[in-house]
């Protein structure tokens, strides 16, 4: 795989993960509600569940997505209620101090599971996988070395990114100290939470 090629799917795929859509939307409530507390787990889960899409289409196995697609729902449909359930949480939630405390294990490995449905259920990440990208790049020629490029590609931008998105709603998670403020801040992340929801449940 040249490096031209290389470059312009980190470009595309760039734009794609910085453009907003459910798992954003997902990142930045959940920052905003809760802190940053596990969140590396749910990064993680979004990246797994990328680098999962991305390897069915490079082995060519669109037509078995195709072929599963009745699976596929039901993890849209997973992804779906795993955001109305944090929805609910953040409405609900007494308003927490600033500080996060230290996550256990199992929260985090929650976090992970949820990102990872919500990754695999993402109209958006399926789309760019199976429709867009083998219209770009030459997946039935790629080579073992180019898999290898294009999977550190994409765990070095989907990281990079979600973690500024991340890094930029717990800045402004700090501004807001008073009860009244940080209450208002956890509705409104729920309710984009729930927009969220609403938004892959019906695509």
């Amino acid at each position: 795989m040249s490096i031209a090629n290389l470059l312009l799917f980190a470009g595309l795929y760039a734009v794609a993960v910085a453009s907003p859509g459910p798992g954003i939307a997902a990142l930045v409530a959940r920052v905003l509600a809760r802190g940053t507390g596990g969140i590396a787990a749910f990064i993680a889960g979004f990246v797994v569940g990328d680098l999962v899409w991305f390897g069915v289409a490079a082995a060519g196995m669109a037509f078995v997505a195709q072929s599963l697609a009745a699976a596929f729902v039901v993890l849209k449909y997973a992804g779906a209620a795993y955001l109305a359930v944090l929805a609910w949480k953040a409405w609900t939630a007494p308003v927490a101090p600033i500080e996060t405390r230290p996550m256990d294990d199992e929260g985090r490995m929650r976090l992970f599971v949820g990102g990872l449905v919500l990754t695999l259920g993402n109209p958006k990440v399926i789309l760019f996988f199976l429709a867009l990208l083998p219209g770009v790049i030459d997946l039935d020629r790629l080579s073992a070395s180019g898999f290898a490029a294009m999977g550190a590609t994409i765990i070095v931008v989907l990281s990079s990114i979600l973690s500024a998105y991340a890094g930029a709603a717990a800045r402004a998670r700090r501004v807001f100290t008073s009860q009244r403020a940080r209450r208002a801040i956890n509705r409104g992340a729920g309710t984009v939470m729930a927009g969220a929801a609403v938004a892959i449940a019906t695509r």
